[in-house]
């Protein structure tokens, strides 16, 4: 199997999609945020996730959507109406109703752009009560139902726990690497290539692929990682959390290393809010919907913003972290109403914050290197 980290992703993503539907597998393309995984993988298929394509033709998605629309939900449109996707190539599309603009592209295929396969919308709730838990796994419920409709066979109860729990080692890997990241001896980008690699690979491959960076990195993936005491790493590189939505363009984390900054921790929409804890219940959609209630506070959950806050900061305190910088879509308003409240809760904790705006598959603009730059010189 192609090595993520190589840097070749769509390489690596078609590869996996090739391998699973050679074992008579079926693909779902999800888009973001919190994808039912685990219930897909159930029904043998393999999840694969739209983070906004850079290789998509925006100018298609924007013949449906107002300019105003995230360039994620732009180009996941232009994604599934254009020649990129080949017949064949994707089974179904789920579509988790993250935010309006998501929800709205949801609509669109239902109703107006209807893709050659069929669309299962997917409602989360907004909050972590009892009442929430009881929801979330009613609408997996649902979902499960239509998954069965359309293959023809479900899953038994002791199949789905099954492949909960492969998919909860799978996460407690990927929290594994998150938090070993300074061990592995590669770069940001080739670190975010593996980590973000959980969003096409089945969780028994990724599993493979995390326990053999691991183990080649002297570190045992069954062990519990101990984190050093912060600041104890030398303080040859200035460490920083990096928080939003997707790290693209990419081209920050050049800047980023050449500034003499690492990122120590993350609080990204596709990586570090989605370190989910273990379910507890043992029945398969109620330990599903407490995975994703439980999960590390998100904007598109409705999580208060004190809550984020205190999350910040507790990464901050566990890495060392001087600074975050928040690296946001342009037009992405569950991260932009909390930015202000944000910022100001973090200076007054001492942390200072950068905030960068960009869009999916464009550069990154020479104002936002120059005030990358300007950060990292003003960081003790």
């Amino acid at each position: 199997m192609a090595e993520p980290n190589s840097l070749d992703v769509a390489a690596a993503r078609r590869e996996s999609m090739m391998s699973h539907r050679a074992d008579s597998g079926q693909v779902a393309l999800v888009f973001p945020i919190h994808s039912p995984r685990a219930l897909l993988a159930a029904f043998r298929m393999l999840p694969v996730e739209a983070w906004g394509p850079k290789n998509a033709d925006a100018s298609l998605g924007g013949t449906h959507l107002q300019a105003y629309v995230c360039s994620i939900a732009q180009r996941n449109l232009a994604f599934v109406l254009g020649d990129r996707l080949r017949p064949g190539d994707i089974d179904l599309i789920v579509a988790p109703h993250a935010c309006d603009s998501l929800q709205g592209l949801a609509s669109l295929l239902l109703d107006l752009t209807p893709p050659r396969v069929p669309v299962f919308p997917l409602y989360q709730p907004r909050g972590t009560r009892e009442s929430d838990i009881n929801f979330y796994a009613a609408e997996l419920m649902a979902l499960s139902e239509r998954l069965a409709d359309l293959v023809g066979w479900r899953p038994s109860d002791d199949e789905l726990l099954a492949a909960v729990r492969e998919d909860e080692e799978a996460d407690r890997l990927l929290k594994y690497l998150s938090q070993a990241r300074e061990h592995l001896g590669v770069s940001l980008r080739e670190l975010y290539a593996l980590l973000r690699s959980r969003e096409y690979l089945s969780a028994a491959r990724f599993g493979e692929l995390a326990r053999r960076r691991l183990s080649a990195a002297g570190l045992d993936p069954d062990a519990t990682f101990e984190r050093a005491p912060a600041g104890s790493s030398g303080g040859y590189r200035v460490p920083l959390i990096l928080s939003g939505i997707v790290p693209e363009p990419d081209l920050l984390f050049d800047h980023l290393e050449s500034g003499g900054a690492w990122v120590a921790a993350d609080d990204l929409a596709c990586c570090g809010r989605r370190l989910y804890p273990p379910g507890q219940s043992e029945r398969p959609f109620r330990r599903m919907a407490e995975r994703l209630i439980n999960g590390p506070p998100d904007p598109t959950r409705g999580s208060p913003i004190a809550a984020r806050a205190e999350h910040l900061l507790a990464l901050a305190r566990e890495t060392g972290a001087k600074g975050v910088v928040f690296y946001t879509v342009k037009f992405c308003e569950p991260e932009l109403f909390d930015i202000p409240s944000l910022t100001s809760r973090l200076s007054e904790a001492g942390l200072a914050s950068l905030v960068i705006e960009v869009d999916i598959g464009q550069p990154l603009s020479h104002q936002s290197e120059t005030r990358i730059e300007a950060f990292l010189e003003m960081l003790p």
